[in-house]
C-alpha cells in the first residue's frame, strides 16, 4: 500500500488509515474476536496507520488497538491518539451504558474536557497505559470546538514541547469543521489535520480554507468521514447524513452521483474513498470497519481504478464542480511504486506542498454553505 509523510515531520501515514472508533463498539457490541480479526485484516492488506481516541468506547478502542499491535516491531506502525477528554472513574458506574455518547460499552468512566497543559500529559500518560505502548506518533487536540482558547494557549504548547521533546513526532487537531481547523493551521505549528465529513465527494467545504492553507504551508490533511457518516456507501430511505437521517435533497444528489458512477462500472463507496486522495494536501483517508470483511472491502474499493470519465460524468451532472481538484486513473503499477520521500522537520518545514504524481488539480474555490454543528 502506498505511503507518505506528513508534512517535514518523518512519520509516514499509509493512504488508508484505520480509525478504531468501531472496535471501541461505535454504535453497536463488537467482540474482542471481530476487533482482533478486524485489525489483522488491515494489517494483512498492508494498513500501517492506526487513529484512536479515549472517547471511543472510554478507551476500549485504545486497549484493543494496543493488544493488536502487541508483538509487532513498533517502527513499522504509526499510531496516532487524541488529547482533550479525560477518563474520570464514574462513582457508582458500570450498571448504565455510554449510548448517549454512542458507544454500547458500561459506563463505568465519565468523561471530562480538559485542554490544559496538564490534563495533556495526563491524557497521554493513560493512552499510553491502555496502549501498552511506550510511544504514539502522533498526537491530536479532539474536538476543542467549545474550548479553543485553551486548546490554543495551553494544550497546543503542551504538544509543542513534547514534540520538541521527541515524546510524539507529530501533532495536530481532529474536528469535523473547517473554521477551527483554518485557524490553528494560521496560528499554530501544527503538522496534521484530521478532518472529518468536510471534505467528501458530497461536499468540499474543507477546500474554501483548510486544504490550501495547508498544501500552502506544506502541513498534511488526513480526511475523515468519506461516507458522510454512511450515505455516500449506499444511498437510499433511511440512509444518515452526519448521524441523522439524510434530507431528501442530500440524498437525491448522493443517488444521482451513484448512478454516474455505476454507469462506468464504479462504485459509488470506491469514488468516495479515491476521491479525496486528488487534493495534494491529503495524505491519507481514515475508514472504520468492525470485522475483517469491512476492512476487505474497504481496500478493495480504495484498489479500484476510478477511470476519469466518472470525475467528467460528475461535472457534466453538475454534482462536481469543475474546480474541484480529482485523481487521475493510475494504473496498478504506477499505484504500487512508492512515493518521494518527504523532508525531514527543519528549514523547509514551510515550503508549499509538492503536487503529486498522479494526481490534477484545480483551484479551489470557496463555499457557502454554513458549517454544520459537531458531533
Amino acid at each position: 500500500m502506498r505511503a507518505t509523510t506528513l508534512g517535514g515531520t518523518g512519520v509516514r501515514v499509509t493512504e488508508l488509515s484505520f480509525g478504531a472508533a468501531g472496535i471501541g463498539n461505535l454504535f453497536r457490541p463488537v467482540s474482542d474476536e471481530a476487533a482482533s480479526a478486524a485489525m489483522e485484516a488491515a494489517w494483512d492488506a498492508g494498513v500501517r496507520t492506526f487513529d484512536t481516541a479515549p472517547h471511543y468506547g472510554l478507551g476500549l478502542s485504545e486497549r484493543r488497538l494496543g493488544a493488536a499491535l502487541r508483538g509487532r516491531d513498533r517502527d513499522t506502525y504509526t499510531v496516532s491518539t487524541k488529547v482533550g477528554r479525560l477518563l474520570e472513574p464514574n462513582p457508582g458506574g458500570g450498571r448504565g451504558d455510554d449510548l448517549a455518547h454512542g458507544f454500547a460499552v458500561p459506563d463505568t468512566h465519565r468523561r471530562v474536557w480538559d485542554f490544559s497543559s496538564d490534563g495533556v500529559l495526563r491524557s497521554l500518560e493513560a493512552s499510553l497505559d491502555r496502549l501498552a505502548l511506550d510511544r504514539v506518533d502522533i498526537a491530536l487536540l479532539h474536538d476543542p470546538d467549545h474550548h479553543a482558547e485553551q486548546a490554543l494557549t495551553e494544550a497546543y504548547p503542551a504538544l509543542e514541547r513534547l514534540r520538541g521533546e521527541g515524546v510524539v513526532k507529530a501533532i495536530g487537531i481532529g474536528v469535523n469543521q473547517c473554521a477551527l481547523a483554518a485557524r490553528f493551521l494560521r496560528e499554530t505549528d501544527i503538522d496534521v489535520v484530521l478532518l472529518a465529513g468536510r471534505y467528501t465527494l458530497l461536499e468540499q467545504e474543507g477546500l474554501a480554507e483548510v486544504l490550501p492553507e495547508a498544501a500552502a504551508r506544506g502541513r498534511s490533511v488526513t480526511v475523515g468521514g468519506v461516507f458522510n457518516s454512511g450515505l455516500l456507501t449506499d444511498p437510499k430511505p433511511g440512509s444518515t447524513y452526519d448521524y441523522a437521517p439524510a434530507p431528501r435533497h442530500v440524498l437525491d444528489r448522493a443517488l444521482r452521483m451513484k448512478a454516474v458512477t455505476e454507469r462506468h462500472g464504479v462504485p459509488l463507496r470506491a469514488a468516495a474513498l479515491r476521491f479525496p486522495l486528488g487534493h495534494p494536501a491529503v495524505a491519507s483517508v481514515l475508514s472504520g470497519a468492525r470485522s475483517a470483511e469491512e476492512v476487505r472491502d474497504t481496500v478493495d474499493q480504495l484498489g479500484r481504478t476510478v477511470p476519469a470519465a466518472v470525475w467528467d460524468g460528475l461535472r457534466a451532472e453538475g454534482l462536481l464542480s469543475p474546480h474541484v481538484p480529482v485523481p487521475a486513473a493510475m494504473p496498478v503499477d504506477e499505484a504500487d511504486r512508492p512515493k518521494e520521500e518527504s523532508k525531514s522537520r527543519g528549514g523547509d518545514r514551510h515550503r508549499p506542498a509538492k503536487k503529486r504524481d498522479g494526481f490534477s488539480c484545480g483551484t479551489p474555490v470557496p463555499r457557502s454553505r454554513p458549517e454544520p454543528s459537531t458531533n
